[in-house]
């Protein structure tokens, strides 16, 4: 056991990403946090993964040892956090985190980082929930360009998909800028709404994963281009309140800094 810099105690577990499944293997036979979540975190967390493992190459992404699986206290509950993570040729992180606060909150997160020498969005997922219900629910593939616009194949691809329409849709942070016009944040009001959005978030990764299978490397220049992106991303994304101030309460604000700039938004070199 370590101890968190408030003193809390933690249990370090770093996941065994060298045993990744091969494609007559089911990613679900690893256990996983999300057996104790609200299930459509379970089901898109098996969704991401049957979507890697069904369109890329995948290699594992060892983070930090001690940031594999941690544990901790938040406000007298239990704080659990899972970690997975692999790469691609094309992706140089693909990050899915689960996280549980006892009985009041369940979340999902997930973002794919493309290597800059591809010129590709990047997809980011999260799902929040507590106590049977989800609150808040957010998939996009944002645009790494300044000026905000997607590859034209993306777009293309994108506006061939029906056009949602959510009971209760969400508005987006003030940082938000970073989101393309087909993002999705809502409230899903009922298990129809919780389907409709799971099976756009498996549109969006079959079309983001076919595309990045098909792309080539770019030039020097737009290299850099894709760098200055998604540094810009993961700054904005890098102000998210609502995460740091849950990661400083329970393991304190250095462990939080350190957290958010290694594991959920690391800037690329």
């Amino acid at each position: 056991m370590l101890q968190s810099t408030t003193g809390m105690a933690r249990q370090v577990v770093d996941w065994p990403l060298d045993r990744i499944p091969n494609y007559n293997m089911s990613f679900t036979s690893m256990p996983s946090l999300r057996e104790q979540q609200h299930p459509l975190i379970r089901q898109l967390a098996d969704c991401i993964e049957a979507a890697w493992h069904q369109h890329l190459d995948l290699s594992p992404y060892h983070l930090p040892d001690e940031l594999g699986y941690v544990e901790g206290r938040l406000e007298g509950e239990k704080l659990t956090i899972e970690n997975r993570c692999y790469q691609t040729p094309q992706f140089r992180k693909m990050h899915l985190e689960l996280a549980k606060i006892g009985n009041m909150l369940d979340i999902l997160h997930c973002v794919m980082f493309p290597r800059p020498e591809y010129n590709l969005p990047m997809f980011g997922c999260d799902l929040v929930g507590g106590r049977g219900q989800i609150s808040a629910a957010i998939a996009d593939l944002s645009p790494i360009q300044l000026e905000r616009t997607l590859p034209e194949s993306y777009t293309s691809a994108l506006k061939q998909l029906t056009v949602l329409n959510f009971s209760q849709p969400r508005e987006l942070p003030e940082w938000g800028n970073i989101f393309s016009d087909f993002c999705i944040f809502v409230r899903p009001s009922s298990p129809e709404e919780e389907t409709i959005f799971l099976s756009r978030v498996r549109e969006f990764l079959d079309i983001h994963c076919t595309q990045a299978i098909a792309s080539h490397p770019v030039s020097v220049e737009q290299v850099t281009q894709n760098l200055a992106g998604q540094h810009n991303y993961c700054t904005k994304q890098q102000q998210n309140d609502k995460t740091r101030r849950v990661l400083e309460k329970a393991f304190g604000p250095a462990w939080a800094e350190h957290y958010m700039t290694t594991v959920l938004f690391d800037l690329p070199n």
